[in-house]
């Protein structure tokens, strides 16, 4: 059971803030939110943490059926109180598409880089709605120049207004890690050399945080990465409520994995969905009138960057 949980926590989720707990009941694996580690001035209403627990809720399904295992899922309390896993004692045929999904488990990145401007293909778009089609959550696929600049636009908004709000500054930077070390032990947070950005000594990074963290220099910096970007994919739940995002939270799951098995990269810029006045404009953009966006991801080809740290499995299962 510590194998599938292991697969698990190396799941997208905000911040790398890791916001899940797991428990083991006989032929049973609990995954309730871990609300020490929520992140409440960006993700005031828990939408980022529910989407977080989708995503690591994906990746146990895909373990537990490379094992030829069928499983049944409960929500608790409609979501609000995490979710239950049931293995089951038949045996489950395995889905060629689920896994090559799970084979990508370890490989899958959020890149956040340049990346090399290159399209696309149709079939290879196909294959990304078809591998992260979930029940209750819509995709739309934004690869028109025109739609891409206008969601380039609203990121820079959202992200003007954030850097302009003192206490999302202070809660981004409690989850920086400047050092290799300090990453490490901490084992979570946003490691500097995982965008791309010098490792620096845990005493001086906050320091050249403060001196480089500027509304042009940020600006610029994701005008590259959205101007570089293949496409971006949206997507939304039918209900906005901890159900609904958990389900965005397999799709999106699902679609990363399909993007890494592809070779494609992805990463986050949900900054138009984490400032609210902006979501309808986001949504319009997207053809998703009358829905909440829940996640916003760019995608395209990139190097390799270095990987995001993990908590040991250990430190993840209540006993």
């Amino acid at each position: 059971m510590a194998g599938f949980i292991r697969y698990a926590c190396l799941a997208a989720n905000g911040h790398n803030t890791q916001p899940w707990l797991f428990s083991i009941k006989g032929n049973t694996i609990d995954i309730v939110p871990d609300v020490e580690r929520r992140t409440p001035v960006v993700d005031p209403d828990d939408h980022h943490l529910y989407v977080s627990l989708g995503c690591a809720l994906e990746n146990l399904l895909l373990a537990i059926e490379s094992r030829g295992l069928a499983t049944t899922v409960n929500l608790l309390d409609q979501g609000a109180g995490g979710l239950s896993v049931v293995l089951e004692d038949n045996n489950a045929a395995i889905d060629p598409l689920d896994q090559a999904l799970f084979a990508a488990i370890p490989f899958r990145q959020s890149t956040r880089s340049v990346y090399s401007g290159a399209a696309v293909s149709t079939e290879r778009l196909a294959t990304l709605g078809r591998a992260s089609r979930i029940n209750g959550v819509s995709l739309s696929l934004l690869t028109d120049r025109s739609r891409i600049n206008l969601v380039r636009d609203l990121v820079i908004e959202g992200n003007n207004r954030q850097m302009d709000d003192p206490a999302f500054v202070r809660e981004l930077l409690h989850w920086l890690r400047f050092s290799p070390s300090h990453a490490m032990a901490a084992g979570d947070g946003l490691y500097s050399a995982t965008t791309g950005n010098p490792s620096l000594p845990e005493w001086l990074g906050p320091l050249a945080f403060r001196l480089a963290f500027t509304k042009s220099g940020e600006a610029d910096k994701y005008a590259r990465q959205m101007d570089s970007s293949a496409g971006v994919a949206v997507l939304a739940a039918e209900q906005a409520d901890p159900a609904g995002w958990i389900s965005v939270g397999r799709s999106c799951q699902r679609f990363c994995l399909a993007a890494t098995a592809l070779g494609l990269k992805t990463a986050f810029v949900n900054q138009p969905l984490e400032v609210a006045e902006l979501r309808p404009a986001l949504a319009e953009t997207a053809g998703l009138r009358g829905l909440r966006p829940d996640v916003v991801l760019r995608f395209g080809y990139a190097d390799v960057l270095p990987f995001s740290p993990r908590r040991p499995v250990a430190d993840v299962i209540r006993t």
